[in-house]
């Protein structure tokens, strides 16, 4: 037989071929992902209610802000809020991080609480105890409407100092807007007491004149003030409060916003401590022999399920919510409310299509070359 003049090529070099297997490949893909599931949140409902509530809030503090003339500064409140605070006012006790607040401004972040309530195990007609500063109005506000739509009933103790971007207003803050909230029935209850807050819960770095302003609001909401001349023993107190009302261990949760030292004590460093969720492993790793345990780890060491909402970016990252957004994203729109699944069955269909064909071709021209070279064709390419 006269030997052929066209140049050997194997399957898997055949343009045909790749075209082909391109063409399965693109189709096998379009299938997989046209047949994905989108698994509804089971607390989709409750979310939704929650961050629309938190919106309506929002706009009712934002309408009281504009009635006393109080100015939006829209480079740092650029989604216009009205609840941004100032840099620096006689009420503010430390630095703060705007994106940070802004996050908690974000309607949804209510949603997000739903979802930490729902992983602490938290339900309707549970108890819950609520220790709040004014650094993060958007965080203490989301925690309380969540309570709300949930029938939580939360027991809140206020530590009114802010940091920067806060409730710092001397005339607007967090007490202001909880008493305003509670009137128009945004919240379940208001605090039972409250301290001056910052440094040791005393309002150390700031002014007399500061000091002062922040007491003369606790008196005027008619709220208990928590003034001792030691932390250890502002921190007992609130444990005392808290008791009075129900035994510690018959809390269904612990709820800590902010970073109130009443709350997270000195005997660990709380940059440490994790966001979301805490257990009581949590809290011994990272504690400390000496300093003053806070209300937080006394909880978490008696069993009581703990939420803390610090360290906002790692609590976005974990509740796959955006950071700082701008704009306000849609309510009901995300990985909080619902997330899309690949059909295991027909993926794996799919799958096996391509590797059988990619197997079948390699195989092929495997065989093809072997062939090919025993014949020693000198008018082979390879």
């Amino acid at each position: 037989m006269k030997p052929s003049n066209k140049p050997f090529i194997p399957s898997v070099q055949r343009t045909s071929t790749l075209i082909l297997m391109a063409l399965v490949s693109v189709v096998c893909l379009s299938i997989a992902l046209n047949t994905q599931k989108v698994l509804i949140s089971e607390t989709y409902d409750l979310k939704v209610r929650a961050a629309n509530k938190m919106l309506e809030a929002m706009e009712y503090l934002k309408s009281i802000r504009m009635e006393q003339g109080i100015f939006v500064d829209i480079e740092n409140d650029p989604n216009e809020t009205g609840l941004v605070g100032a840099q620096f006012s006689l009420t503010t006790t430390d630095e703060g991080d705007l994106d940070a607040k802004l996050t908690t401004l974000d309607p949804n972040f209510a949603a997000a609480s739903i979802e930490l309530l729902t992983r602490a195990g938290i339900q309707k007609g549970d108890t819950v105890a609520v220790l709040v500063t004014g650094s993060m109005p958007g965080g203490n506000l989301a925690i309380l409407i969540a309570c709300y739509e949930m029938g939580v009933y939360p027991v809140v103790i206020t530590s009114v100092g802010a940091s920067q971007w806060g409730a710092n207003i001397t005339d607007f803050n967090w007490l202001d807007m909880e008493a305003y909230l509670f009137e128009k029935d945004f919240l379940l209850t208001r605090s039972i007491a409250a301290s001056i807050g910052g440094r040791n819960d005393l309002g150390r770095l700031l002014s007399p004149l500061g000091r002062n302003i922040i007491e003369e609001s606790i008196e005027k909401h008619k709220i208990d003030l928590i003034k001792f001349g030691r932390l250890a023993e502002n921190v007992a107190f609130r444990m005392e409060l808290l008791e009075n009302i129900l035994p510690i261990h018959n809390y269904d949760g612990f709820i800590n916003v902010g970073g109130g030292v009443a709350s997270l004590g000195t005997t660990y460093n709380h940059r440490l401590l994790p966001p979301g969720v805490v257990g009581r492993k949590d809290i011994e790793i990272i504690s400390q022999s000496s300093g003053i345990e806070g209300v937080l780890s006394q909880f978490a060491k008696r069993g009581v399920p703990v939420i803390h909402i610090l360290n906002i970016k790692g609590l976005t990252d974990q509740l796959k919510i955006p950071f700082a957004p701008i704009p306000l994203p849609k309510i009901g729109d995300g990985q909080l409310y619902s997330i899309k699944r690949y059909n295991l069955l027909v993926a794996s269909f799919c799958f096996l299509i391509v590797a059988g064909m990619t197997f079948a071709v390699g195989y092929r021209s495997h065989n093809q070359i072997k062939n090919r070279m025993s014949e020693h064709e000198p008018d082979s390419v390879l």
